[in-house]
């Protein structure tokens, strides 16, 4: 049975897997024409940006007080920061809060992030932090399990995911970054960014002792985080809550499987566990809804004990129930945001200001780092940042060059949720145990969807080919060991649903190829709108 399983979706995943990819590189030459009608836009740009950026900007006193100001030093502020600093500019930092973060999310880093991570300069922060190697996935269902480890046979062997505390890893990345004398932390509230003639100039901001204070820049980059009250001006902001994670600490247990984050595909929505140092796991159960059971009445507790804790792996049972007892437990709304830019001259979003995705698979600091990757090669050829509106113009390309990584990631975390979740609904109860069955299968079907979660296979194709694959495998299995009239309307309605899941997904990942872009100080466009390339 399993063998005529598999021969069925293999060959209906490599109908569709032809049909994917005649359409893309028919797109991908027809975007090499666009391309070249526009003259190779960015290399003449470039050059553009780097003339004009002789000509100098206005400041009061004619000074800026640096060359750029980071707004935020969370996992991309820090980054960033450290990352300008090394390339000889002057970086003025201002972080809301300089004490070390106590967060339940951001704790995960997937080796493609890793890799980022060793790109920048910064892999030394993942050190003497007690952060622990991840080499893959346990997944579990209705008592039945499959390991699913990260391809990282072709990478030197330090390649790996990590987990952590997320304050500890912060803090090693406020200190590398203050290591360089052009980088300047400060602890303040950003109340405000500074415009003039449609440009942003700097950003006012409170000490912490109250002062109010102006900073100048010829560049700002907001990155202040998923509650960010400055995107609004940069970005059309719509954000979806879908859930909530409620987050504990196992103390002094094993996981079934070490050095592997664990997935539970319980009722009603995924729960995670992953170690964040030698003696502790992270839990994240996810919670849908806008509603959470109440913590202080005790809701949350018994919720925890009477419909997680059954779910939950024998072997960590209870050390769960310990947890719940022991009572620290936190929350945390799950958002997702597509990014929406609204290119301003002077300013750029980044992080969780600029984008987010449900954090089921771990995949914000992949893309934050690997932004801030596409950012300096960007910026490196340029002497000074000083003509906005060139500047503005040659960073278009930015929103470009980060698609094939950010589009993978958010489209994944999106789908997977979804898939991940319970449903009354036969057709995705179908399409549940599909996915299970299809990572189960070893080889290229779990190789391939695992190396797209974890940033080593940025490619938007490949997701839509394993996801229409896992879809044509669960009708597979409903075809045998004979189809009835009933198998074919709820494999109709398996693809039906499949379809309502993931191209919604990007059609919202997409609507941000479409750049509202400003207008420059003479008043006329100084951008046509550009439709980006993924």
């Amino acid at each position: 049975m399993a063998i005529y399983q598999y021969i069925v979706g293999t060959f209906f995943g490599s109908l569709l897997g032809f049909v994917l990819l005649f359409t893309f590189f028919r797109d991908k030459r027809n975007a090499a024409k666009r391309k070249d009608r526009r003259g190779g836009g960015a290399v003449e740009m470039r050059e553009q940006v780097v003339r004009s950026s002789e000509n100098g900007g206005f400041f009061p006193d004619g000074v800026p007080d640096a060359d750029v100001i980071v707004v935020g030093a969370g996992v991309a502020g820090a980054a960033l920061a450290y990352t300008l600093g090394k390339d000889g500019r002057r970086v003025l930092v201002i972080e809301r809060d300089l004490s070390e973060p106590d967060r339940i999310v951001g704790e995960l880093l997937q080796p493609g992030g890793y890799l980022k991570l060793v790109e920048l300069g910064l892999e030394d922060c993942v050190a003497n932090i007690d952060a622990q190697r991840v080499l893959g996935y346990a997944l579990f269902k209705d008592g039945k399990h499959t390991r699913l480890s990260y391809p990282l046979e072709k990478f030197h062997s330090d390649v790996a995911g990590r987990s952590f505390h997320n304050g500890r890893f912060i803090q090693r990345m406020r200190e590398k970054a203050t290591s360089l004398p052009n980088v300047q932390l400060e602890q303040g509230t950003v109340t405000s960014l500074l415009e003039a003639n449609s440009t942003i100039k700097g950003v006012q901001y409170k000490t912490k002792c109250g002062e109010e204070l102006k900073a100048y820049a010829p560049l700002t980059i907001v990155c202040d985080g998923c509650f960010s009250n400055l995107r609004r001006s940069l970005c059309e902001p719509k954000v979806d809550v879908p859930s909530y994670f409620v987050g504990l600490v196992l103390e002094n247990c094993q996981l079934p499987f070490a050095n592997h984050g664990h997935v539970i595909l319980a009722d009603p929505s995924p729960i995670l566990f992953y170690p964040i140092s030698s003696t502790e796991v992270r839990c994240l159960v996810d919670v849908p809804g806008q509603k959470l059971p109440s913590i202080a009445n005790g809701e949350m507790a018994n919720y925890l004990k009477n419909v997680v804790a059954p779910q939950v792996p024998s072997e960590i049972y209870d050390a769960f129930i310990a947890a719940v007892d022991k009572g620290n437990i936190r929350t945390m709304p799950n958002r997702s945001m597509p990014a929406a830019p609204h290119p301003t001259p002077g300013a750029l979003l980044m992080g969780d200001a600029f984008n987010m995705r449900h954090p089921l698979t771990g995949g914000g600091m992949t893309v934050a780092l690997s932004d801030i990757v596409v950012l300096q090669n960007l910026l490196r050829p340029l002497r000074d940042l000083n003509d906005s509106v060139s500047l503005c113009r040659y960073l278009e390309s930015f929103y470009t060059l980060r698609k094939p990584v950010a589009s993978t990631i958010n489209t994944l975390a999106g789908a997977l949720y979804k898939v991940f979740s319970a449903s009354p609904d036969q057709a995705r109860k179908e399409m549940r145990q599909a996915c299970f069955d299809y990572l189960s299968l070893g080889g290229v079907f779990s190789t391939g969807p695992v190396s797209l979660l974890s940033g080593l296979n940025p490619r938007p194709l490949s997701l839509v080919l394993h996801f229409f694959a896992v879809a044509v495998y669960g009708v597979g299995r409903l075809m045998l060991p004979f189809p009835s009239l009933r198998r074919l309307l709820i494999g109709a309605r398996l693809i039906s649903g499949a379809s309502g899941i993931i191209f919604p997904i990007i059609k919202a990942e997409g609507g941000s190829s479409q750049v509202r872009l400003t207008k420059g100080q003479n008043g006329q466009s100084v951008m046509e709108k550009i439709k980006l390339l993924q």
